[in-house]
């Protein structure tokens, strides 16, 4: 027994200092690539036709004499529409071909794209309603407000609050065929985590349980691998404690699967997994 835990702190003193044995990289396949583009493009085209819609408002709805406050209310919630339509394809084909934490300017817009866009979309709009001489105060506060909310609502829709990235895929797919031999996840169509085989705990209530690789489960909205996965592995899926630990070992950044409370961090900076976890 203090022989198993002695080697258990030793792999995961390794932990930092070990390069992935297998598996290496992600890289998105052609077939995911070409969706990714695809999703895109239209992303960018109803991109337009928000930021078409926002000139017309301002060079055309806000230059009438009188305004009419109805035509550019529905001109803001279109300018809206489209701005959203957009945002939500964008982040749909950022899970089929994610961007590289390593490059830290393309990851932040790549991922935030949807934001910028509703900045543009609607900031210099909001701005010359308010600075409009042909309407009165009731008017700009009631178009202005208007525009603000929409703005904020779709700013917020539009964010990538957790990001997808190379390294987070690199990472499971590693983990998963370490762990298991193949690269092949199980999840639910309602749930947001993914796991390492059919027979785990959080499956057991589902009547459909799918299955896919790990690229697969995130084009699925998944949004990672589940933290549970080392007492998943031991406890539901008839995997050993031994191959387990070789896992934790091997394969590189594996605490970024994990959940704080089962890995400590040495004076040293090293990582050392808790001989409890899976027990």
């Amino acid at each position: 027994m203090a022989e198993k835990k002695r080697s258990r702190a030793q792999r995961g003193a390794e932990m930092a200092e070990r390069e992935t044995v297998r598996g290496g990289a992600f890289q998105a396949s052609p077939e995911a690539k070409s969706t990714a583009l695809t999703l895109r493009i239209v992303a960018a085209v109803l991109w337009l036709i928000a930021i078409a819609g926002e000139l017309f408002a301002i060079f055309w709805v806000l230059k009438q004499d009188p305004i009419v406050l109805w035509l550019l209310i529905v001109m803001i919630v279109v300018i809206g529409a489209f701005a959203l339509g957009g945002s939500l394809l964008w982040k749909k084909a950022n899970r089929y071909d994610p961007a590289s934490k390593k490059d830290t300017v393309r990851f932040f817009v790549q991922n935030q794209l949807g934001v910028i866009i509703t900045i543009i979309a609607f900031l210099p709009l909001i701005v010359m309603i308010f600075l409009n001489k042909d309407m009165d105060g009731k008017q700009k506060g009631i178009a202005g407000g208007i525009a603000a909310v929409i703005a904020i609502l779709v700013g917020l829709a539009s964010a990538d609050w957790n990001p997808p990235s190379v390294e987070q895929y690199s990472v499971e797919t590693n983990v998963v065929q370490e762990l298991t031999g193949e690269n092949k996840v199980y999840f639910t169509k309602s749930g947001s985590v993914f796991h390492v085989c059919a027979e785990a705990s959080d499956l057991k209530r589902s009547k459909q349980v799918l299955s896919g690789t790990v690229e697969e489960a995130h084009q699925q909205n998944k949004d990672r691998l589940t933290k549970k996965w080392v007492s998943e592995a031991i406890n539901n899926c008839g995997i050993s404690v031994q191959r387990v630990d070789q896992v934790l070992g091997d394969v590189d950044d594996v605490t970024t699967t994990l959940d704080d409370d089962q890995f400590t961090t040495g004076d040293d900076g090293s990582v050392v997994v808790g001989s409890e976890v899976g027990h």
